[in-house]
């Protein structure tokens, strides 16, 4: 018998816990689920057979070695930042571990140490990270087998409404952790266009937007994620001239999210005094310049050079940024102001299903020729529980899980899911659950 231990229970393990437990009789598995709260770790294994519900808090370090020290596998669901307190302890009493977040340099730095013990530490097998990996990875070797030589690579997904619930001015609603997105790209992105190296302050982000299309999605629009400039290394791509990845979001909705970003309403470093008094509409006026003449609304559309009948203001009005309803939230950072005035604008309703997009662009040189290679994915979400988003995280997580203990991936040390036995494995079962890339080649002039 093998003993899964499962340190989070939040929307995104729905479908990984699921999977684990159906496939825990097969196996002879016993599924271990640790969250803050009791209750939902409860709901999520709803009393099967296989499983048990613990309140585990990650901070309590007697807890952490107890419940690290009497599992096989590790899976650990929490925020990014608890990682390496896990990590740190399956490698101290020689634990395997799996994640979907991205790998840390103090988690890469237990390398060495895991190796020698014959651990894995797998990373970064969710959907971005992890999908993304493993889908690109593979058409990049099929394109190398043949002699192909990349020019450019060209990724982006994105967490969205699935367009029957697209009902909304900013045709975006939350389906994954709304602070995330609201703090999203508050880094310089990185990357390399034609050989010239490109890097966007936080204040340009949400200006330097490519078009995608996607299937039969119709328009998107890109911004670029973070550092892409790192994945040369990671896909075996240290010489492209191209590469570039990013957000995905539908038209619109980056220049006016631009708005809180010039304003400073998305900063998250300082707290804002009395804010439990003060209205939206005053949060919003505070980064105004002051003039008793104009209307708060006025004066925005002076300050950032937008007409006041424009879809930017709008989507704003919408929102309700401009309304005297309280805040009612003491000393808050703009941040977390502007996260719950979102939260109750841009919550899934009751029917409402999420969708992933994703979609990865390869141009290549063959014999002569210039071609192009554009995979595909849209994956639309069961229900409020096995979202989209609980899906294409989760199951991938689940499916390595069980491909590692029944010794198909012998991986060993701290990796992503880029090798050819990881990813093959992974792409092949993901496509029972409708995760299926559609792949369309043509020739470029």
């Amino acid at each position: 018998m093998k003993k899964i231990l499962i340190l989070g229970a939040g929307l995104s393990s729905s479908s990984l816990i699921k999977y684990l437990l159906d496939h825990s009789n097969q196996y002879d598995w016993k599924i271990r689920v640790g969250d803050m709260s009791l209750d939902m770790a409860k709901r999520k294994v709803n009393n099967h057979e296989n499983s048990e519900a613990i309140e585990f808090d990650v901070l309590n370090e007697e807890q952490r070695i107890e419940e690290i020290k009497n599992a096989d596998v590790v899976i650990s669901m929490l925020p990014a930042r608890f990682h390496l307190l896990v990590a740190e302890k399956c490698v101290e009493f020689e634990k395997h571990m799996i994640t979907a977040s991205y790998v840390s340099p103090e988690v890469k730095s237990l390398d060495e140490e895991a190796k020698a013990k014959g651990l894995l530490l797998l990373n970064e097998i969710g959907v971005d990270p992890g999908i993304d990996h493993m889908s690109a990875m593979k058409v990049i070797d099929e394109i190398k087998a043949k002699g192909g030589e990349l020019v450019s690579f060209k990724s982006s997904t994105g967490g969205l409404i699935a367009p029957e619930y697209d009902n909304n001015p900013w045709n975006y609603k939350f389906t994954w952790n709304p602070r995330n997105v609201v703090i999203a790209g508050q880094s310089v992105a990185q990357y390399i266009d034609h050989g010239k190296y490109k890097y966007v302050p936080y204040q340009q982000l949400f200006r330097r937007i490519e078009k995608v299309s996607v299937l039969d999605l119709g328009e998107f629009e890109m911004y670029p994620n973070r550092d892409s400039l790192s994945y040369r290394e990671t896909y075996g791509l240290e010489n492209i001239p191209t590469l570039l990845r990013g957000t995905l979001r539908r038209p619109g909705f980056s220049e006016a999210w631009n708005i809180f970003v010039q304003l400073g309403a998305t900063d998250d470093t300082f707290q804002v005094e009395n804010t439990e008094k003060l209205t939206y509409r005053e949060f919003i006026n505070m980064f105004l310049p002051y003039d008793e003449q104009d209307t708060v609304e006025q004066k925005l559309c002076n300050y950032l050079s937008i007409d006041m009948d424009s879809k930017i203001m709008s989507r704003l009005k919408w929102l309700g940024i401009f309304e005297e309803n309280k805040i009612g939230m003491p000393n808050a950072t703009p941040a977390q102001i502007l996260q719950k005035l979102l939260e109750e604008k841009w919550a899934l309703g009751p029917e409402d299903k999420d969708m992933i997009a994703m979609q990865h662009q390869f141009d290549y040189k063959l014999n002569g020729k210039a071609k192009r290679i554009t995979s595909s994915l849209v994956v639309i979400g069961k229900d409020q529980v096995h979202t989209a988003m609980s899906i294409t995280v989760g199951i991938p997580v689940a499916i390595a899980t069980k491909l590692f203990l029944t010794s198909v991936i012998n991986q060993k040390g701290v990796i992503v899911p880029t090798m050819k036995d990881v990813y093959e494995p992974v792409l092949k079962e993901l496509e029972e659950y409708g995760i299926l890339f559609v792949e369309e080649e043509s020739e470029l002039d």
